[in-house]
C-alpha cells in the first residue's frame, strides 16, 4: 500500500533538500513554492537551480500549483518557510488545504512582536489540537541533499505523532532522535543563529580561535537560561537541537548567520552585510530576544549585543568591549 503524500511547503534550500530526502525514501512528496515562476522552473528542470543546484528532484516529487486541489490523503504539511512568514503560510493552508491535519515545522527564528515560537504561532492559526512537531538539528541542506549521515531531533507531545513522523524520517542517511520539549527544540534552533552571528563577529575581527570557544560556550549558558526560564528541559540545550546545531552554525561558514556576523566584524554595516548574505533569521532573532529577556527577566548579554549591532547602535569593537567589560561573575552557582 502507497504511503500517504506529504505536502512540503517552501522550495528554498531546506524545503527542496527535505522533499528529496522523503522522496528517496519512497514516500510520495507534494512541492509547493510561493513564486509561480519558480513553481514551473522546478517541474520543467527538475532542479532547484537558485536555492539547491546540481540536485535532480527525484520522480516521487510532484510540483503543486494550487494548494485547494491536493489529493484527498495529503494530511500531512511540512512547512519549510522563513520565520517571519510562518503565521501567513499557516493561515494560507488552513484557508487553502483544510484536509492538512498535522503539521512539522522546520524554521528557526522568533517571530517578531510577538516572541512567540513557530510551534505556537501554527497552534494560534489552527487551534491547540492540531498534532505539530518540531524538526531541528545540525543540518545544512546540500549535506543532507547529497545523502551524508545526518542525525536531527524531532520535537512533539504526542507520542504516537512523534513515532508517525520519526518512521517518515528515519533512514540509512538520517537518523531522527525524539523529545517532548517543544519549547527547547524551538528556543535553541533560534538561539544558535543569533549566537552564530556572534561567532561571525569575532572571527571577523579575528580575535581567535579562544573567543570563539569562549562566545559558543558562554552563548550556549545564556540558551539554557532563557529556556529554563521558559520551562525547557536543561538537558535539550546539550543535544543536537541545542550544542549540536550551535557548533554547526557558529563555526562553518555555509552558515549565513555566520557570513552576516564575519561581514560585520570586517566592517560593513547590517543593510550592506545581509544584502551579500541573505536570509538572515539570526538577525530578527536577535530582537526578540531581547524583548522576551525583559519580559522575562533573564539576562541574555551576547544576543543583546548583537541586537545592538543589527540595530546600528554599536560597532563589532565596541560589542567586544562591552562583554569584556561586564563584572566578574561565576561560570555556575557556588554551593
Amino acid at each position: 500500500m502507497q504511503c500517504a503524500s506529504v505536502l512540503v511547503v517552501g522550495a528554498g534550500a531546506w524545503g527542496t533538500a527535505l522533499a528529496c530526502e522523503l522522496a528517496h525514501s519512497g514516500q510520495p512528496v507534494l512541492l509547493w513554492a510561493r513564486d509561480p515562476q519558480q513553481r514551473q522552473a522546478l517541474r520543467e528542470e527538475r532542479q532547484n537551480r537558485r536555492y539547491l543546484p546540481d540536485f535532480c528532484l527525484p520522480n516521487a516529487i510532484t510540483v503543486v500549483d494550487d494548494l485547494a486541489c491536493l489529493p484527498d490523503n495529503c494530511t500531512l504539511a511540512l512547512l519549510a518557510t522563513p520565520c517571519q512568514t510562518t503565521r501567513e503560510m499557516a493561515q494560507r493552508l488552513q484557508t487553502s488545504a483544510p484536509a492538512i491535519n498535522a503539521l512539522i515545522c522546520t524554521a528557526k527564528g522568533l517571530e517578531l512582536g510577538t516572541q512567540k515560537m513557530v510551534h505556537e504561532v501554527v497552534g494560534e492559526v489552527f487551534g491547540a489540537g492540531l498534532p505539530v512537531a518540531i524538526l531541528s538539528g545540525p543540518t545544512f541542506a546540500r549535506e543532507v541533499a547529497q545523502g551524508l549521515p545526518t542525525a536531527v531531533t524531532i520535537a512533539a507531545k504526542d507520542p504516537r505523532y512523534a513515532q508517525q513522523i520519526l518512521a517518515r524520517f528515519h533512514s540509512p542517511r538520517l537518523r531522527p532522535y525524539l523529545t517532548d520539549d517543544l519549547i527547547g527544540v524551538a528556543l535553541g534552533g533560534s538561539m544558535k543563529n543569533v549566537l552564530a552571528i556572534a561567532a561571525g563577529v569575532a572571527d571577523g575581527l579575528r580575535l581567535g580561535a579562544n573567543s570563539r570557544a569562549a562566545l559558543i560556550t558562554r552563548g550556549l549558558a545564556e540558551m539554557a537560561r532563557l529556556g529554563c526560564a521558559m520551562g525547557a528541559r536543561q538537558e535539550t540545550f546539550m543535544g543536537l537541537s541545542g550544542l549540536g546545531d550551535l557548533v554547526l552554525t557558529a563555526t562553518d561558514d555555509q552558515s549565513r548567520n555566520r557570513r552576516f556576523g564575519l561581514a560585520l566584524g570586517r566592517g560593513q554595516n547590517a543593510d550592506l552585510a545581509r544584502q551579500s548574505v541573505g536570509l538572515v533569521e539570526g538577525a530578527e532573532s536577535a530582537l526578540a530576544l531581547e524583548q522576551m529577556a525583559v519580559r522575562l527577566q533573564v539576562t541574555l548579554p551576547i544576543s543583546h549585543q548583537v541586537a545592538r549591532l543589527v540595530r546600528g547602535e554599536i560597532g563589532p569593537q565596541a560589542a567586544v568591549a562591552a562583554l569584556m567589560s561586564r563584572e566578574p561573575t561565576a561560570e555556575f552557582q557556588m554551593v
